[in-house]
């Protein structure tokens, strides 16, 4: 699992991509993309999807190997090829995309509570916020006692959590009727879900949202026994997972109708298993639900607290955020986040902010770690740095670089710009951070072309504030 220092070993690693990876999204998939998308447009997005992701992971793992001299992947990325405040953002906006996932999250596992007690109702009820408060800091005091024994809990709860997945899919498989799932392959009887265009730029958000975790093990680098383990592991990750969820949303399309699939409550995985062998399938999968909850919960406290931990190691973050304690787990990181959380979790009590809405507003925010990450592998292997004795790989890479950049920017165009916008309102205030940061190295702020960049995301934030005032923009 991990040697006598503390460092992380391969399998640690992969449960932590894994872990992350598979939360909640997976359990909600049958009927989120159903909601966005007949079966000709589901194929043709997963392709996609990937292609994309398969890149991305292909860019971290390149990465990892060709700069093992920086820590903490996407923001680190964003810094050494974009400047100080890219670096910044990238940091900012990843560990508001983790806290804001794991509101999501929470959310989701005391709405899956409600089957069974219906006082948690669609886990934004007083009942629910209370408990997910309590369970908020019993994650956060089992944290500080340590990474390496958080990263060992995450390990058993990786393995439980996939068990529920491998039943959904042999039942499935078998109870699977290509009648079903070619009935209206390109959705002509639903048209309000619009062209096959539209259909595949509408799952997008939801194939992101996920895939992400994808960086795991790269944000833990420092602490990897192996440089050379933090690539495996992304790759290793990142094809388990797109295994699983492939089967779960395909073999799901053969078992019910997409009309039937988008009507759904979540978790929707839940009740397609539940018209197959009845009532004990969905209890299976509420459990398996739970348990995989609780597991990625964990992986994305620890992400959180290690992002802003490692951007303040190298002054890009303010020093207070640097702190770790007796058990060298950054305590400041892990007591800011938190208390994020716990003040969303109170909102969402006075907002009807379900848990799609939460998931929508993380993934556009990790958008932009992503499209720098990207960037920078192409950016690499366009000026040849590091790739002097290696002529094929750099063509190699600069092919994966691009796709993977092209991706970047087309998820940035599925999100829309609502989501640009709300991301903007998020990004600005991040700049009192960086400015704190800055002064307490005594370097100016900002860089001539990082005001420009800094006055667009106040624009698009005053645009997104007066949005909510005036009612067109909604969360």
């Amino acid at each position: 699992m991990s040697d006598s220092s503390g460092k992380l070993k391969l399998g640690a690693l992969v449960a932590l991509v894994v872990g992350s990876m598979i939360g909640g999204g997976i359990f909600s998939l049958p009927q989120n993309m159903a909601a966005s998308a007949g079966v000709g447009a589901v194929l043709i997005g997963w392709a996609i999807t990937a292609v994309g992701m398969l890149t991305l992971a292909f860019v971290f793992q390149t990465l990892a190997n060709r700069k093992p001299d920086l820590d903490g992947g996407v923001y680190a990325y964003a810094k050494a090829g974009f400047g100080d405040y890219m670096g910044f953002s990238s940091a900012w906006g990843y560990w508001i995309s983790a806290w804001l996932g794991n509101v999501g999250y929470f959310v989701l596992l005391f709405s899956t509570l409600g089957y069974f007690f219906p006082i948690f109702g669609e886990g934004n009820t007083p009942a629910a916020i209370i408990g997910a408060s309590v369970l908020l800091w019993a994650v956060h005091f089992l944290v500080l006692r340590g990474i390496k024994e958080a990263a060992f809990i995450n390990l058993v709860t990786t393995v439980a959590k996939v068990v529920p997945l491998v039943l959904f899919a042999l039942i499935c498989l078998f109870a699977f009727k290509l009648d079903v799932f070619t009935a209206d392959i390109w959705a002509v009887g639903t048209p309000d879900l619009g062209s096959v265009m539209n259909q595949v730029r509408n799952m997008m958000l939801v194939t992101v949202w996920v895939f992400i975790g994808i960086e795991g093990a790269s944000i833990f680098s420092s602490r990897a026994e192996k440089r050379s383990d933090v690539g495996k592991a992304t790759v290793i990750g990142f094809i388990t997972v797109l295994l699983f969820l492939v089967l779960v949303n395909v073999l799901s399309l053969g078992i019910m109708t997409q009309p039937e699939l988008a009507k759904l409550q979540n978790p929707s995985m839940a009740a397609v298993l539940e018209h197959v062998v009845g009532h004990w399938g969905a209890v299976l999968i509420s459990v398996g639900l739970i348990i995989s909850l609780l597991g990625a919960l964990l992986s994305w406290v620890l992400l959180c607290a290690e992002i802003m931990f490692a951007a303040a190691k190298d002054h890009t973050m303010p020093e207070f955020l640097r702190r770790e304690n007796a058990n060298q787990v950054p305590a400041n990181a892990l007591w800011l986040t938190n208390a994020m959380v716990q003040i969303f979790l109170v909102i969402t009590l006075f907002s009807n902010s379900t848990y799609l809405s939460l998931i929508y507003l993380a993934t556009s925010m990790i958008l932009v770690p992503y499209l720098w990450s990207a960037a920078y592998a192409f950016l690499l292997a366009l000026r040849s740095e590091t790739y002097e004795q290696a002529l094929a790989e750099r063509r190699k890479d600069l092919i994966i670089g691009a796709i993977a950049l092209i991706y970047a920017i087309w998820l940035l165009y599925a999100g829309g710009v609502k989501y640009l916008l709300l991301s903007a309102l998020l990004y600005a205030p991040g700049a009192i951070l960086f400015a704190k940061a800055k002064r307490e190295i005594g370097q100016p702020i900002f860089t001539n072309v990082e005001k420009l960049i800094f006055a667009a995301v106040v624009i698009g934030a005053l645009m997104a504030a007066f949005g909510l005032y005036d009612g067109f923009l909604t969360l």
